[in-house]
């Protein structure tokens, strides 16, 4: 089964949609799988948290975010500490 063009599906009464085996595989789904389900320009968007976690790291990257929110609060407190012996 080719994939490109997707896969029909039915949504239950209950809301539920079964993806299809082959597109699970495509997209590295696995059986226990958590996903993360949100909408994206009027689409439904099914991702592994490691697929969501890959896709922000690009995003951030391609934004031209080059340190860490992390890394800079800890150089920020590093100088203050600095300044406090200092003064």
């Amino acid at each position: 089964m080719s994939t490109d063009a997707g896969a029909e599906t039915t949504v239950t009464p209950q809301g539920r949609v079964t993806i299809p085996a082959a597109l699970r595989r495509e997209a590295g789904i696995e059986v226990g799988d958590t996903v993360i389900v949100h909408v994206e320009d009027g689409r439904v968007v099914v991702e592994t948290r490691d697929q969501l976690a890959a896709r922000t790291r690009r995003d951030v990257a391609r934004a031209g975010v080059r340190a860490s929110v992390v890394d800079e609060l800890l150089a920020e407190r590093r100088a203050e500490a600095a300044r406090d012996e200092a003064g």
